[in-house]
Protein backbone atom coordinates (compact mmCIF):
# COMPACT_ATOMS: atom_id res chain seq x y z
CA UNK A 1 0.00 0.00 0.00
CA UNK A 2 3.00 2.23 -0.35
CA UNK A 3 1.62 3.99 -3.35
CA UNK A 4 -1.55 5.24 -1.24
CA UNK A 5 0.79 7.15 1.27
CA UNK A 6 2.35 8.55 -2.03
CA UNK A 7 -1.60 9.67 -3.08
CA UNK A 8 -1.86 10.88 0.30
CA UNK A 9 0.66 13.42 0.38
CA UNK A 10 -0.61 15.19 -2.14
CA UNK A 11 -4.43 15.07 -1.34
CA UNK A 12 -6.12 17.86 0.39
CA UNK A 13 -9.50 18.30 2.51
CA UNK A 14 -10.38 19.98 -0.46
CA UNK A 15 -10.02 17.71 -2.78
CA UNK A 16 -12.06 15.07 -0.94
CA UNK A 17 -15.28 15.54 -2.63
CA UNK A 18 -13.85 15.60 -5.84
CA UNK A 19 -12.46 12.51 -5.61
CA UNK A 20 -16.23 11.27 -3.82
CA UNK A 21 -17.69 12.11 -7.08
CA UNK A 22 -14.81 10.16 -9.01
CA UNK A 23 -15.82 7.06 -7.07
CA UNK A 24 -19.44 7.85 -7.49
CA UNK A 25 -18.58 8.29 -11.45
CA UNK A 26 -16.38 4.60 -10.95
CA UNK A 27 -19.60 2.80 -9.47
CA UNK A 28 -21.64 3.84 -12.14
CA UNK A 29 -19.11 2.77 -14.96
CA UNK A 30 -18.80 -0.50 -12.96
CA UNK A 31 -22.50 -0.93 -13.11
CA UNK A 32 -23.27 0.37 -16.33
CA UNK A 33 -20.08 -1.09 -18.46
CA UNK A 34 -19.87 -4.80 -17.30
CA UNK A 35 -20.46 -6.16 -20.92
CA UNK A 36 -17.29 -3.96 -21.88
CA UNK A 37 -15.43 -5.10 -18.82
CA UNK A 38 -16.07 -9.08 -18.88
CA UNK A 39 -14.67 -9.02 -22.42
CA UNK A 40 -11.18 -7.75 -21.43
CA UNK A 41 -8.69 -10.05 -20.23
CA UNK A 42 -8.56 -10.98 -16.90
CA UNK A 43 -6.30 -9.27 -14.41
CA UNK A 44 -5.85 -8.24 -10.62
CA UNK A 45 -9.11 -6.99 -9.34
CA UNK A 46 -9.01 -3.29 -8.95
CA UNK A 47 -9.64 -1.46 -5.58
CA UNK A 48 -11.93 2.18 -5.63
CA UNK A 49 -9.66 4.96 -6.67
CA UNK A 50 -6.43 3.54 -7.03
CA UNK A 51 -6.86 0.43 -9.03
CA UNK A 52 -4.55 -2.16 -8.95
CA UNK A 53 -1.53 0.66 -7.99
CA UNK A 54 -1.61 -1.51 -4.52
CA UNK A 55 0.33 -4.09 -6.55
CA UNK A 56 2.41 -2.21 -8.85
CA UNK A 57 5.70 -0.66 -7.81
CA UNK A 58 5.67 2.79 -9.87
CA UNK A 59 9.29 3.07 -9.41
CA UNK A 60 10.09 -0.22 -11.43
CA UNK A 61 6.44 -0.78 -12.71
CA UNK A 62 7.82 -3.30 -15.39
CA UNK A 63 9.08 -5.75 -12.71
CA UNK A 64 5.51 -5.65 -11.13
CA UNK A 65 3.82 -6.31 -14.41
CA UNK A 66 6.68 -9.09 -15.05
CA UNK A 67 4.92 -10.88 -11.43
CA UNK A 68 1.30 -10.08 -13.07
CA UNK A 69 2.12 -11.46 -16.19
CA UNK A 70 3.31 -14.87 -13.74
CA UNK A 71 -0.28 -15.06 -12.36
CA UNK A 72 -2.37 -14.04 -15.15
CA UNK A 73 -0.88 -14.78 -18.43
CA UNK A 74 0.78 -13.63 -21.54
CA UNK A 75 -2.19 -11.26 -21.63
CA UNK A 76 -4.10 -9.69 -18.75
CA UNK A 77 -5.68 -6.12 -17.89
CA UNK A 78 -4.08 -4.16 -15.09
CA UNK A 79 -5.70 -0.85 -13.78
CA UNK A 80 -3.76 2.18 -13.12
CA UNK A 81 -6.00 4.27 -10.85
CA UNK A 82 -8.81 5.24 -13.31
CA UNK A 83 -7.21 4.32 -16.33
CA UNK A 84 -7.24 0.48 -17.38
CA UNK A 85 -4.62 -1.06 -19.37
CA UNK A 86 -3.97 -4.57 -21.21
CA UNK A 87 -0.46 -6.02 -21.10
CA UNK A 88 1.39 -8.13 -23.43
CA UNK A 89 3.51 -10.46 -22.26
CA UNK A 90 5.97 -13.29 -23.81
CA UNK A 91 7.65 -12.93 -27.12
CA UNK A 92 4.25 -15.06 -28.89
CA UNK A 93 1.91 -12.46 -27.72
CA UNK A 94 3.58 -9.70 -28.66
CA UNK A 95 4.46 -10.81 -31.93
CA UNK A 96 0.84 -11.63 -32.66
CA UNK A 97 -0.68 -8.61 -31.69
CA UNK A 98 2.07 -5.47 -32.74
CA UNK A 99 2.91 -7.84 -36.40
CA UNK A 100 -0.10 -10.31 -37.20
CA UNK A 101 -2.32 -7.73 -36.32
CA UNK A 102 -0.35 -4.45 -36.93
CA UNK A 103 -3.40 -2.00 -37.94
CA UNK A 104 -5.61 -2.56 -35.01
CA UNK A 105 -2.64 -2.19 -32.40
CA UNK A 106 -1.18 0.42 -34.40
CA UNK A 107 -2.29 3.50 -32.70
CA UNK A 108 -0.75 5.79 -30.00
CA UNK A 109 -1.85 5.48 -26.64
CA UNK A 110 -3.30 9.16 -25.09
CA UNK A 111 -0.64 10.38 -21.90
CA UNK A 112 -1.75 13.28 -20.51
CA UNK A 113 1.63 14.09 -19.91
CA UNK A 114 2.71 13.99 -23.39
CA UNK A 115 -0.64 15.40 -24.94
CA UNK A 116 -0.04 18.30 -22.83
CA UNK A 117 4.08 19.22 -23.95
CA UNK A 118 3.27 18.25 -27.46
CA UNK A 119 -0.55 18.91 -28.21
CA UNK A 120 -0.27 15.79 -30.73
CA UNK A 121 2.32 17.05 -33.23
CA UNK A 122 5.53 15.25 -34.00
CA UNK A 123 6.29 11.94 -34.72
CA UNK A 124 5.94 9.70 -31.89
CA UNK A 125 2.73 10.58 -30.05
CA UNK A 126 0.67 12.23 -33.02
CA UNK A 127 -2.05 9.78 -34.75
CA UNK A 128 -3.84 8.86 -37.72
CA UNK A 129 -3.24 10.66 -41.30
CA UNK A 130 -0.50 13.30 -39.34
CA UNK A 131 1.48 10.35 -38.05
CA UNK A 132 1.52 8.66 -41.34
CA UNK A 133 3.15 11.92 -43.33
CA UNK A 134 5.11 12.25 -40.37
CA UNK A 135 6.79 9.00 -40.35
CA UNK A 136 7.09 8.76 -44.13
CA UNK A 137 8.89 11.83 -45.00
CA UNK A 138 10.89 11.37 -41.51
CA UNK A 139 11.99 8.28 -43.09
CA UNK A 140 12.46 9.40 -46.65
CA UNK A 141 14.73 12.59 -45.46
CA UNK A 142 16.84 10.46 -43.42
CA UNK A 143 17.64 8.17 -46.49
CA UNK A 144 17.93 10.96 -48.35
CA UNK A 145 20.57 12.33 -45.86
CA UNK A 146 22.38 9.09 -46.04
CA UNK A 147 21.11 6.74 -43.35
CA UNK A 148 21.35 3.07 -44.51
CA UNK A 149 24.38 4.64 -46.74
CA UNK A 150 27.82 4.92 -46.85
CA UNK A 151 27.20 8.62 -46.34
CA UNK A 152 26.38 8.13 -42.50
CA UNK A 153 28.90 5.74 -41.66
CA UNK A 154 31.37 8.09 -42.78
CA UNK A 155 29.88 11.04 -40.31
CA UNK A 156 29.30 8.02 -37.37
CA UNK A 157 33.69 7.40 -38.16
CA UNK A 158 34.22 11.29 -38.00
CA UNK A 159 32.79 11.64 -34.87
CA UNK A 160 34.04 8.76 -33.32
CA UNK A 161 37.68 10.12 -33.68
CA UNK A 162 36.84 12.98 -31.76
CA UNK A 163 35.21 10.67 -28.76
CA UNK A 164 38.34 8.44 -29.00
CA UNK A 165 40.62 11.59 -28.89
CA UNK A 166 38.62 12.72 -25.49
CA UNK A 167 39.17 9.04 -23.97
CA UNK A 168 43.02 9.46 -24.47
CA UNK A 169 42.77 13.07 -22.68
CA UNK A 170 42.47 11.09 -19.72
CA UNK A 171 45.49 9.25 -20.00
CA UNK A 172 43.42 6.33 -18.41
CA UNK A 173 42.53 7.86 -15.00
CA UNK A 174 38.92 7.62 -13.89
CA UNK A 175 36.12 9.83 -15.78
CA UNK A 176 32.51 9.52 -16.43
CA UNK A 177 31.10 8.27 -19.66
CA UNK A 178 27.27 10.10 -19.51
CA UNK A 179 28.09 13.39 -20.86
CA UNK A 180 30.41 12.81 -23.32
CA UNK A 181 28.68 9.88 -24.97
CA UNK A 182 25.30 11.21 -25.02
CA UNK A 183 27.45 14.25 -26.48
CA UNK A 184 29.18 11.92 -29.40
CA UNK A 185 26.08 9.87 -30.47
CA UNK A 186 23.84 13.42 -30.60
CA UNK A 187 25.99 15.06 -32.85
CA UNK A 188 25.53 11.96 -35.53
CA UNK A 189 21.67 12.97 -35.45
CA UNK A 190 22.84 16.85 -35.25
CA UNK A 191 24.47 16.22 -38.07
CA UNK A 192 21.23 15.05 -40.15
CA UNK A 193 19.03 17.56 -38.46
CA UNK A 194 21.29 20.95 -39.01
CA UNK A 195 24.01 19.56 -40.89
CA UNK A 196 26.74 20.13 -38.28
CA UNK A 197 27.80 18.96 -35.39
CA UNK A 198 28.75 20.91 -31.67
CA UNK A 199 32.03 20.86 -29.86
CA UNK A 200 32.21 19.06 -26.76
CA UNK A 201 32.39 22.22 -24.54
CA UNK A 202 29.55 24.28 -26.08
CA UNK A 203 27.44 25.68 -23.45
CA UNK A 204 24.48 25.59 -25.62
CA UNK A 205 24.75 21.75 -26.81
CA UNK A 206 24.96 20.97 -23.18
CA UNK A 207 22.54 22.65 -21.62
CA UNK A 208 20.20 20.62 -24.86
CA UNK A 209 21.78 17.25 -23.58
CA UNK A 210 20.83 18.28 -19.80
CA UNK A 211 17.70 19.35 -20.45
CA UNK A 212 16.52 16.25 -22.12
CA UNK A 213 18.76 14.23 -19.42
CA UNK A 214 16.46 15.37 -16.63
CA UNK A 215 13.01 15.08 -18.69
CA UNK A 216 14.35 11.28 -19.56
CA UNK A 217 14.70 10.82 -15.43
CA UNK A 218 11.71 12.63 -14.61
CA UNK A 219 9.04 11.05 -17.12
CA UNK A 220 9.45 7.39 -15.82
CA UNK A 221 9.04 9.11 -11.87
CA UNK A 222 6.33 8.14 -9.52
CA UNK A 223 5.01 11.70 -9.95
CA UNK A 224 5.13 11.78 -13.20
CA UNK A 225 2.71 8.55 -13.79
CA UNK A 226 0.70 9.43 -11.06
CA UNK A 227 -0.02 12.84 -13.19
CA UNK A 228 -0.88 10.12 -16.50
CA UNK A 229 -2.93 8.36 -14.10
CA UNK A 230 -4.58 11.30 -12.44
CA UNK A 231 -4.30 14.40 -15.11
CA UNK A 232 -7.53 16.23 -13.41
CA UNK A 233 -5.85 16.87 -10.00
CA UNK A 234 -2.28 17.16 -11.99
CA UNK A 235 -1.54 20.46 -10.07
CA UNK A 236 -0.71 18.60 -7.37
CA UNK A 237 2.07 16.94 -8.73
CA UNK A 238 5.47 19.14 -9.49
CA UNK A 239 7.43 17.20 -11.69
CA UNK A 240 4.99 17.56 -14.64
CA UNK A 241 5.89 21.52 -14.29
CA UNK A 242 9.55 20.59 -14.37
CA UNK A 243 9.05 18.50 -17.53
CA UNK A 244 6.94 21.30 -19.35
CA UNK A 245 9.78 23.98 -17.95
CA UNK A 246 12.67 21.96 -19.57
CA UNK A 247 10.59 21.16 -22.70
CA UNK A 248 9.75 24.97 -23.31
CA UNK A 249 13.54 25.78 -22.95
CA UNK A 250 14.50 22.63 -25.77
CA UNK A 251 11.88 24.73 -27.58
CA UNK A 252 13.47 28.02 -27.42
CA UNK A 253 16.61 26.69 -28.30
CA UNK A 254 15.59 25.00 -31.21
CA UNK A 255 13.22 27.99 -32.38
CA UNK A 256 17.26 29.76 -32.82
CA UNK A 257 18.13 27.15 -34.80
CA UNK A 258 15.02 27.66 -37.29
CA UNK A 259 15.40 31.25 -37.72
CA UNK A 260 18.97 30.86 -38.59
CA UNK A 261 18.45 28.40 -41.15
CA UNK A 262 15.22 30.10 -42.79
CA UNK A 263 17.82 33.28 -42.77
CA UNK A 264 20.39 30.82 -44.94
CA UNK A 265 17.30 28.63 -46.43
CA UNK A 266 19.00 27.58 -50.01
CA UNK A 267 16.23 24.96 -52.35
CA UNK A 268 19.02 23.75 -53.58
CA UNK A 269 21.45 22.94 -51.08
CA UNK A 270 19.27 21.71 -48.25
CA UNK A 271 21.77 20.93 -44.91
CA UNK A 272 19.56 18.56 -42.69
CA UNK A 273 16.37 17.24 -42.16
CA UNK A 274 15.21 21.06 -41.23
CA UNK A 275 15.94 22.61 -44.44
CA UNK A 276 14.22 19.60 -45.40
CA UNK A 277 11.50 20.41 -43.97
CA UNK A 278 11.62 24.43 -44.96
CA UNK A 279 11.23 22.97 -48.23
CA UNK A 280 8.15 20.88 -48.26
CA UNK A 281 6.58 24.31 -46.33
CA UNK A 282 6.97 26.40 -49.06
CA UNK A 283 6.03 23.41 -51.41
CA UNK A 284 2.50 23.22 -49.41
CA UNK A 285 2.20 26.75 -48.53
CA UNK A 286 -1.31 27.01 -50.42
CA UNK A 287 -2.30 24.07 -48.59
CA UNK A 288 -4.20 24.89 -46.04
CA UNK A 289 -4.84 21.04 -44.59
CA UNK A 290 -1.18 21.13 -44.37
CA UNK A 291 0.61 18.60 -41.47
CA UNK A 292 4.23 20.53 -42.71
CA UNK A 293 3.37 23.53 -40.03
CA UNK A 294 5.84 25.17 -37.21
CA UNK A 295 4.40 22.84 -34.51
CA UNK A 296 5.14 19.96 -36.46
CA UNK A 297 8.39 21.11 -37.50
CA UNK A 298 9.37 21.77 -33.89
CA UNK A 299 8.01 18.78 -32.43
CA UNK A 300 9.49 16.60 -35.46
CA UNK A 301 12.79 17.91 -34.82
CA UNK A 302 12.72 17.68 -30.81
CA UNK A 303 11.31 13.45 -31.26
CA UNK A 304 14.04 12.82 -33.55
CA UNK A 305 17.00 15.09 -31.30
CA UNK A 306 15.52 13.18 -28.17
CA UNK A 307 15.33 9.60 -29.90
CA UNK A 308 18.54 9.66 -31.72
CA UNK A 309 20.64 10.25 -28.37
CA UNK A 310 19.15 8.72 -25.06
CA UNK A 311 18.67 5.18 -26.36
CA UNK A 312 21.87 4.24 -28.44
CA UNK A 313 24.48 6.62 -25.74
CA UNK A 314 22.65 4.75 -22.84
CA UNK A 315 23.02 1.40 -24.85
CA UNK A 316 26.77 2.20 -25.25
CA UNK A 317 26.97 3.22 -21.63
CA UNK A 318 26.00 -0.18 -20.77
CA UNK A 319 28.09 -1.99 -23.15
CA UNK A 320 31.43 -0.24 -21.70
CA UNK A 321 29.65 -0.61 -17.91
CA UNK A 322 29.42 -4.95 -19.06
CA UNK A 323 32.99 -5.01 -20.55
CA UNK A 324 34.63 -3.99 -17.34
CA UNK A 325 32.12 -6.51 -15.28
CA UNK A 326 33.41 -9.15 -17.55
CA UNK A 327 37.16 -8.52 -18.67
CA UNK A 328 36.96 -12.26 -20.67
CA UNK A 329 34.05 -11.26 -22.93
CA UNK A 330 36.25 -7.87 -23.85
CA UNK A 331 39.65 -9.66 -24.31
CA UNK A 332 37.87 -11.86 -26.82
CA UNK A 333 36.36 -8.94 -28.64
CA UNK A 334 39.55 -7.51 -29.08
CA UNK A 335 41.10 -10.65 -30.29
CA UNK A 336 38.65 -10.90 -33.18
CA UNK A 337 38.58 -7.23 -34.28
CA UNK A 338 42.71 -7.68 -34.51
CA UNK A 339 42.31 -10.78 -37.04
CA UNK A 340 39.81 -8.84 -38.79
CA UNK A 341 41.22 -4.68 -38.75
CA UNK A 342 43.99 -3.95 -40.35
CA UNK A 343 46.47 -2.01 -37.37
CA UNK A 344 45.79 1.94 -38.08
CA UNK A 345 42.42 0.99 -39.80
CA UNK A 346 38.80 1.59 -37.82
CA UNK A 347 35.89 -0.83 -38.29
CA UNK A 348 33.24 0.01 -40.97
CA UNK A 349 30.01 -2.02 -41.39
CA UNK A 350 31.76 -4.18 -44.13
CA UNK A 351 33.83 -5.96 -41.37
CA UNK A 352 30.54 -6.57 -39.05
CA UNK A 353 29.85 -9.45 -40.83
CA UNK A 354 33.45 -10.76 -40.05
CA UNK A 355 33.13 -10.11 -36.39
CA UNK A 356 30.72 -12.63 -35.15
CA UNK A 357 31.61 -12.47 -31.57
CA UNK A 358 31.37 -8.48 -31.46
CA UNK A 359 28.17 -8.65 -32.74
CA UNK A 360 26.55 -10.97 -31.02
CA UNK A 361 27.72 -9.22 -27.58
CA UNK A 362 26.50 -5.79 -28.80
CA UNK A 363 22.74 -7.33 -29.69
CA UNK A 364 23.27 -9.28 -26.08
CA UNK A 365 23.88 -5.82 -24.64
CA UNK A 366 20.67 -4.77 -26.06
CA UNK A 367 18.65 -7.73 -24.56
CA UNK A 368 20.20 -8.04 -21.08
CA UNK A 369 20.13 -3.83 -20.89
CA UNK A 370 16.92 -3.72 -21.38
CA UNK A 371 16.76 -0.16 -21.84
CA UNK A 372 12.82 0.55 -22.88
CA UNK A 373 11.38 -1.88 -20.84
CA UNK A 374 7.44 -1.22 -21.31
CA UNK A 375 7.95 0.76 -24.86
CA UNK A 376 5.85 3.22 -25.83
CA UNK A 377 1.95 2.61 -25.12
CA UNK A 378 0.62 1.95 -27.83
CA UNK A 379 -3.67 1.64 -28.61
CA UNK A 380 -6.11 0.10 -30.72
CA UNK A 381 -7.13 1.60 -33.47
CA UNK A 382 -10.54 -0.46 -33.27
CA UNK A 383 -12.43 -3.15 -31.57
CA UNK A 384 -10.58 -5.89 -31.82
CA UNK A 385 -10.95 -9.22 -31.32
CA UNK A 386 -7.54 -10.90 -30.00
CA UNK A 387 -7.35 -14.06 -28.38
CA UNK A 388 -10.43 -15.08 -27.23
CA UNK A 389 -11.16 -11.36 -26.06
CA UNK A 390 -12.88 -8.60 -26.93
CA UNK A 391 -10.32 -5.64 -26.79
CA UNK A 392 -12.32 -2.26 -27.54
CA UNK A 393 -11.24 0.80 -29.44
CA UNK A 394 -8.91 3.13 -27.47
CA UNK A 395 -7.83 0.79 -25.20
CA UNK A 396 -4.40 1.55 -24.12
CA UNK A 397 -1.46 -1.44 -25.01
CA UNK A 398 1.48 -1.91 -22.66
CA UNK A 399 3.98 -4.45 -25.01
CA UNK A 400 6.37 -5.77 -22.11
CA UNK A 401 9.43 -5.89 -24.43
CA UNK A 402 11.41 -7.04 -21.33
CA UNK A 403 9.23 -10.05 -21.04
CA UNK A 404 10.22 -10.55 -24.78
CA UNK A 405 13.89 -9.69 -24.06
CA UNK A 406 14.07 -12.08 -20.89
CA UNK A 407 11.32 -15.07 -22.07
CA UNK A 408 12.50 -18.25 -20.46
CA UNK A 409 11.27 -20.62 -24.09
CA UNK A 410 13.42 -18.05 -26.20
CA UNK A 411 16.51 -17.44 -24.00
CA UNK A 412 18.58 -20.24 -22.73
CA UNK A 413 20.06 -18.38 -19.43
CA UNK A 414 17.35 -14.77 -20.28
CA UNK A 415 18.72 -13.12 -16.52
CA UNK A 416 22.59 -13.44 -17.40
CA UNK A 417 24.75 -11.93 -19.83
CA UNK A 418 25.62 -14.38 -22.49
CA UNK A 419 26.63 -13.78 -25.63
CA UNK A 420 26.09 -17.28 -26.71
CA UNK A 421 22.40 -16.13 -27.20
CA UNK A 422 23.34 -14.81 -30.46
CA UNK A 423 26.24 -17.45 -31.42
CA UNK A 424 25.21 -20.98 -33.36
CA UNK A 425 27.06 -23.84 -32.47
CA UNK A 426 30.06 -22.83 -35.28
CA UNK A 427 30.79 -19.31 -33.91
CA UNK A 428 28.46 -17.50 -36.38
CA UNK A 429 25.87 -15.06 -35.85
CA UNK A 430 22.27 -15.76 -34.97
CA UNK A 431 19.51 -13.55 -35.09
CA UNK A 432 16.68 -14.60 -32.63
CA UNK A 433 13.29 -12.96 -33.32
CA UNK A 434 12.33 -12.34 -29.90
CA UNK A 435 15.39 -9.92 -30.06
CA UNK A 436 12.79 -7.05 -30.54
CA UNK A 437 14.79 -3.84 -28.26
CA UNK A 438 13.12 -1.47 -30.78
CA UNK A 439 9.97 -3.35 -30.77
CA UNK A 440 7.79 -4.49 -34.04
CA UNK A 441 4.67 -3.30 -36.20
CA UNK A 442 3.59 -0.29 -37.38
CA UNK A 443 4.98 1.84 -34.17
CA UNK A 444 8.44 0.42 -34.25
CA UNK A 445 11.45 2.71 -33.84
CA UNK A 446 11.89 4.80 -37.43
CA UNK A 447 15.74 4.91 -35.95
CA UNK A 448 16.68 1.48 -35.88
CA UNK A 449 18.87 1.21 -38.90
CA UNK A 450 21.05 4.22 -37.41
CA UNK A 451 20.76 3.19 -34.01
CA UNK A 452 22.50 -0.39 -35.19
CA UNK A 453 25.05 1.19 -37.39
CA UNK A 454 26.04 3.50 -34.37
CA UNK A 455 26.36 0.92 -31.92
CA UNK A 456 28.48 -1.50 -33.73
CA UNK A 457 30.79 1.23 -34.80
CA UNK A 458 31.14 3.23 -31.87
CA UNK A 459 31.23 0.06 -29.79
CA UNK A 460 33.55 -1.89 -31.99
CA UNK A 461 35.83 1.62 -32.38
CA UNK A 462 35.77 2.02 -28.93
CA UNK A 463 37.08 -1.61 -27.96
CA UNK A 464 39.76 -1.45 -30.47
CA UNK A 465 41.52 1.25 -29.02
CA UNK A 466 41.02 1.02 -25.14
CA UNK A 467 40.87 -1.64 -22.64
CA UNK A 468 37.76 -0.47 -19.86
CA UNK A 469 38.84 -1.34 -16.96
CA UNK A 470 37.30 -0.17 -12.96
CA UNK A 471 38.81 2.53 -10.94
CA UNK A 472 41.07 1.52 -9.13
CA UNK A 473 40.34 0.07 -5.90
CA UNK A 474 37.29 -1.50 -7.48
CA UNK A 475 36.95 -5.03 -8.31
CA UNK A 476 35.06 -6.48 -11.33
CA UNK A 477 32.66 -8.47 -9.45
CA UNK A 478 31.74 -5.58 -7.34
CA UNK A 479 30.44 -3.18 -9.97
CA UNK A 480 26.42 -2.64 -10.04
CA UNK A 481 23.97 -3.32 -13.14
CA UNK A 482 21.57 -2.31 -11.13
CA UNK A 483 19.50 -0.05 -13.54
CA UNK A 484 19.03 3.23 -12.46
CA UNK A 485 15.49 3.84 -13.49
CA UNK A 486 13.64 6.71 -15.56
CA UNK A 487 11.87 6.33 -19.05
CA UNK A 488 14.51 4.62 -20.24
CA UNK A 489 16.70 2.69 -17.97
CA UNK A 490 20.38 3.63 -17.28
CA UNK A 491 23.30 2.58 -15.48
CA UNK A 492 24.20 3.69 -11.75
CA UNK A 493 26.69 6.84 -11.97
CA UNK A 494 29.84 4.82 -12.26
CA UNK A 495 33.63 6.03 -13.56
CA UNK A 496 35.72 4.20 -16.28
CA UNK A 497 39.31 3.69 -17.06
CA UNK A 498 40.04 3.43 -20.36
CA UNK A 499 43.84 2.43 -21.10
CA UNK A 500 45.02 2.78 -24.49
CA UNK A 501 46.18 -0.67 -26.35
CA UNK A 502 48.09 -1.31 -29.21
CA UNK A 503 45.68 -3.38 -31.51
CA UNK A 504 48.04 -7.12 -32.89
CA UNK A 505 47.72 -8.19 -35.50
CA UNK A 506 47.15 -11.87 -35.48
CA UNK A 507 48.84 -14.14 -38.19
Amino acid sequence: MAIVKVLLQYLSTSLLLCLAGGLAALVYFLTHSKKSICSLPPGPPPLPLIGNLNVVDLKKPFQSLMELSEKYGSIFTVHFGPKKAVVLSGYETIKDALFNHAEEFGGRAEIPIFRKLVQGNGIVFSHGELWKTMRRFTLSTLRDFGVGKRTIEVRILEELNFLIKYFESHQGKPFSTKVILNSAVSNVICSILFGERFDYEDPVFLTLLKLLNENTKLLGSPTAQLYNFYPSIGFLFGTPKTISRNIDKLNAFLETFFKEHRQKFNENNLTGFVDAFLRKQQQESKNSHTHFNNENLLFSTLDLFAAGTETTSTTIRWGLLLMMKYPEIQKKIQEELDQVIEPGQMPTLEDRKKLPYTDAVIHEIQRFSNIVPMSVPRSTSTNVNFRGYMIPKGTDIIPLLTSALNDKSQWETPDQFNPSHFLKADGSFIRKEAFIPFSIGRRACAGEGLARTELFLFFAGLLQKFVFQPPPGVANADLDLTADVGFTLNPMPHLICAAARVPLKCN
